[in-house]
């Protein structure tokens, strides 16, 4: 059974983003330091900046809580409908929220190593270029392509009359998404993997510059099962069902 990771008030702030990353999130919401300057301890500083300990540990431990989903999930039998909110609902809801911040995060943690990580240009550049991206394309799919998909598939389930009109009109989209869109989006994280060595932070790299990686892993691994889920299970079962609605 998972339990949540109980933080110690003597532990240092850097000392807890070293044991996990995710609580970065939490020290910046409170402008706490966690880096170069987060050696001491976390009561301390709590007390020093008159916060509210307690509940800065309960966002901390809640921060760390184990959440996993089974690598067996039976994705390729749900219903067409659900798997289009689940798609939403988690992989579309987690990118709007952490690309913006990660963004952010990224822009400043660069500012001050450009000299010693020249990389950190392009990097920034193209992790930009992949939220500028990203966020259109996700409105665009829960606007046009996910409607259209669930519509299809209703008339598909029905044996509706109108359907192939439906398709006639309106096909195309859902291709023009998984082999152009996504190819894009495809490019820009082998780049980012490129100019980030896996994700892997430079010996004697300070915890901003960890924690900085580990967020763009935790990203990249996010979007490659989200495009897996509609590369290879919801975008070719939309296709299958546009070809056969042609023909009733």
């Amino acid at each position: 059974m998972n339990t949540v990771r109980k933080i110690s008030p003597l532990s240092s702030v850097s000392d807890i983003v070293n044991n996990d990353y995710r609580t970065a999130a939490v020290f910046r919401k409170y402008g706490i330091e966690y880096c170069c300057a987060g050696k001491f301890p976390l009561q301390m500083v709590c007390e020093s900046k008159d916060l509210d300990f307690t509940a800065i540990i309960n966002e901390l431990e809640q921060s760390i809580h184990p959440i996993s989903i089974p690598n067996n999930l039976p994705f390729e039998k749900w219903d067409i409908d659900f798997l289009i909110d689940y798609i939403v609902n988690i992989h579309h809801a987690y990118l709007k929220q952490v690309l913006p911040d990660t963004k952010d995060q990224l822009e400043k943690f660069a500012e001050g190593h450009y000299k010693n990580y020249p990389e950190l240009t392009e990097l920034v550049l193209v992790f930009k270029s992949l939220t500028l991206e990203m966020l259109p394309h996700l409105q665009h799919e829960e606007d046009i392509i996910f409607p259209y998909i669930k519509q299809i598939a209703h008339a598909y389930d029905n044996k509706e009359a109108y359907a192939g009109l439906l398709v006639r009109t309106l096909r195309k989209p859902v291709e023009n998404v998984m082999n152009h869109e996504h190819e894009s989006i495809n490019k820009v994280l082998a780049r980012m993997r490129k100019l980030t060595n896996s994700y892997t932070w430079p010996e004697q790299s300070c915890t901003n510059h960890r924690v900085t990686f580990l967020k763009l892993l935790e990203i990249d691994s996010d979007l490659v099962q989200h495009m897996h889920l509609e590369n290879t299970i919801l975008f070719p079962r939309a296709i299958e069902m546009e070809k056969k609605l042609l023909y009733l």
